[in-house]
């Protein structure tokens, strides 16, 4: 019975992130308008991540033995890491926002690492570097080669997409953007089927294709309203601005997945989206809503993942009431300092605004 719900948990995961990384495959030809139709744009990532899937064999092992040990991973052990991934990502994926699903699966794992005190702290700290390096690069490149788009769309306006060299430019962001979504499967479907392997319960090999398959379902039926965030409601970008956002995200993570290192592409192809914006439109691009929801987004999503799969653990494998108390108070006592700071600023803007301030 739980090999049926780990198998059910797993395969959910992977529908979530094939959702999750519809933005960031194709987000950059939705918003440009080279593909106009959702649907469209949906179906193409769907058959490019599947198709990356089967070449993403050295993640899905650094993600089933290279964090924690394989010996404390077993059927429960795997439910719970990817019950406490899953729910993280679900939860983002109905408000809209792409989410890193390398960061919510990892944080799962290391939360199950400390439940049982043992954690490989060495590799995880690589990997937590290239989280930080990769996004990094990939805004600086973006923000150069958008220096160099302005100044070859104002000496030949019909790059810009409305020439004679439009076939062409819709061409290009479409090929970059399956290659993004290549990359996509080549790097995520491990956040999925890892944890599987590393109990034992299937070969790498059977992982990737299965994966595969339900990340490029997940796609279809989750992936629309993700999509739209990432593609439209960031910054406005040319077909020649997408297609090097796609090309940039989509190389560094293929390279980052030959090395077995699980890697944010959302947040890397955000970052190119936001390295390119900034080219054009200057730091102002920074104040919107939107962006600063995502940055939250990311910073809480792998302490949310790794607090729920530690205190899941000590819940159900261990009976550990103590340790279940204690967290439940952190995050009362973090809600309740939160709002009180909420509260006392706005009473003290009433107060100013009132002219009772001093």
């Amino acid at each position: 019975m739980l090999l049926y719900i780990a198998f059910a948990v797993a395969l959910f995961f992977a529908m979530n992130i094939g959702a999750s990384g519809t933005a960031a495959s194709m987000g950059p030809a939705y918003g440009s308008g080279a593909i106009k139709s959702r649907r469209i744009a949906m179906c193409l990532v769907a058959f490019g991540a599947f198709l990356g899937a089967l070449s993403g064999g050295e993640v899905v092992r650094t993600i089933g033995s290279g964090i924690i040990p394989t010996d404390i991973v077993d059927v429960k052990v795997v439910i719970i890491i990817l019950s406490a991934a899953c729910l993280t990502l679900f939860i983002s994926n109905l408000l809209g926002i792409p989410l890193s699903t390398s960061e919510v699966v990892v944080g799962a794992i290391v939360g199950a690492g400390i439940a049982f005190q043992a954690l490989y702290v060495n590799k995880l700290i690589i990997i937590v570097s290239f989280w930080v390096i990769v996004p990094i690069v990939a805004f600086c490149l973006a923000y150069v080669f958008g220096k160099f788009i302005l100044y070859l769309e104002k000496r030949w306006p019909e790059l810009k997409g409305k020439g004679k060299y439009h076939r062409w430019l819709v061409a290009l962001i479409i090929i970059t953007g399956f290659l993004e979504a290549y990359a996509a499967g080549m790097n995520n479907v491990a956040n999925a089927v890892g944890p599987l392997v590393g109990a034992g319960l299937m070969d790498v090999t059977t992982a990737v294709w299965l994966g595969g398959a339900f990340v490029a379902l997940g796609a279809i039926l989750l992936g629309g309203k993700v999509l739209e965030t990432n593609g439209k409601k960031i910054t406005k970008l040319s077909l020649l601005q997408g297609s090097t956002v796609s090309m940039t995200g989509g190389s560094l993570v293929i390279i980052a997945s030959i090395f077995g290192m699980p890697v944010p592409l959302t947040q890397v192809t955000t970052s190119g989206i936001l390295g390119i914006g900034t080219s054009e439109n200057g730091f102002r691009l920074w104040q919107k809503g939107v962006i600063k929801k995502i940055m939250k987004v990311w910073i809480v999503s792998p302490v949310f993942s790794l607090v729920m799969s530690y205190g899941l653990i000590q819940l159900f494998l261990k009976a550990d009431i103590y340790t279940i108390v204690v967290i439940i108070s952190v995050f009362i006592a973090t809600v309740g300092s939160i709002s009180l700071i909420q509260a006392a600023r706005k009473e003290k803007s009433t107060i100013h605004d009132q002219g009772g301030g001093i």
